[in-house]
């Protein structure tokens, strides 16, 4: 007999998780995840889950260290109470920026997050565009990594009566191939923002490859933080003689003065999924769109319940 399909979600992004379950016509499970006054993290799952087959639905986005916290309490809840699967559905994956040892003496945060994970006893893990993509191979348990490239491409594509004067644009070389594969998509033309990091940390972006003259300049990026890297590249595409500059994020992280940031810039909009719960002043801000990956993720829990392939949902290149 096939084990039931059950939903739980922490306090990270509720309202995609209600967008999941009602996709799947499947409720969320009742569950209480709250902070004590000493700020310790407390789960309890109000329901029978023995022998069924739960997804957790819980980007480790900000406070990141809470979201992650809740994450493993949950799945480690869920296993003590004997499901009978625990797949851990993590549309953004926090930490996954540091993924190797740049300099000597600090951790490889992302393999540490996936051994959390595994400690857990999550059996697998369903993400969308990891930031690294050796970050599967940090587990030891199933990992599909969705990939958000064609849902941006149709957007960036929707309501538009030509895209002939579009140009791709990747705002450093580490985000090449992601925006290499929505302009092959789109068959339009690629250009990228070459960047140095002065300090460690402040980024001056400085010379561009390709042409951008006269276009519309579209900048793909996976994850928007306090902006600066978006913002230096729009400005360089403008001084180099773009028409417009727009920018298509996965992950809208918005630390700092990113919002701020975005309002003074030369972007005409900024289209970001709803992988991380968006902050009210982003809502409200009127350069910023949002586009959302609920069918996505439905479609692919859907399909791993059902012991069916997911690669149809991944497009490999």
């Amino acid at each position: 007999m096939e084990a039931p399909l059950k939903l739980v979600t922490g306090n990270a992004n509720r309202e995609l998780a209600d967008e999941i379950g009602r996709i799947l016509g499947t409720p969320l499970c009742q569950a209480e995840v709250r902070q004590f006054p000493d700020g310790e993290t407390s789960v309890h799952i109000k329901e029978t889950v023995r022998g069924d087959d739960l997804f957790v639905i819980q980007p480790t986005s900000p406070p990141v260290n809470e979201h992650l916290m809740e994450l493993l309490l949950m799945i480690d809840a869920l296993h003590r109470a004997s499901a009978r699967r625990i797949t851990a559905v993590v549309p953004y994956y926090g930490y996954g920026r540091q993924d190797r040892k740049h300099i000597g003496r600090v951790p490889i945060s992302a393999r540490l997050v996936a051994n959390l994970i595994e400690t857990a006893r999550a059996d697998r893990v369903l993400t969308l565009d990891l930031h690294a993509g050796q970050i599967q191979g940090f587990f030891n348990i199933p990992v599909d990594n969705l990939r958000a490239d064609p849902l941006i491409a149709e957007e960036i594509t929707a309501d538009q009566d030509s895209i002939a004067d579009m140009v791709i644009v990747a705002p450093d070389i580490g985000s090449a191939k992601r925006s290499r594969q929505i302009a092959g998509r789109l068959g339009l033309p690629l250009a990228i923002v070459e960047k140095s990091r002065l300090d460690g940390r402040q980024v001056e972006a400085y010379n561009l490859i390709g042409e951008v003259r006269g276009k519309r300049a579209i900048i793909v990026d996976d994850i928007l933080a306090t902006g600066g890297t978006l913002v230096e590249a729009a400005e360089l595409l403008m001084e180099n003689g773009a028409r417009a500059v727009q920018a298509a994020i996965t992950h809208g992280v918005f630390t700092g003065e990113a919002l701020a940031r975005i309002e003074r810039s030369p972007l005409k909009s900024v289209m970001v999924t709803n992988t991380i719960a968006p902050p009210p002043q982003a809502q409200e801000n009127r350069k910023i769109s949002w586009v959302s990956v609920g069918d996505l993720f439905a479609k692919a829990i859907e399909r791993i319940h059902e012991d069916r392939s997911v690669s149809q949902l991944i497009a490999h290149s």
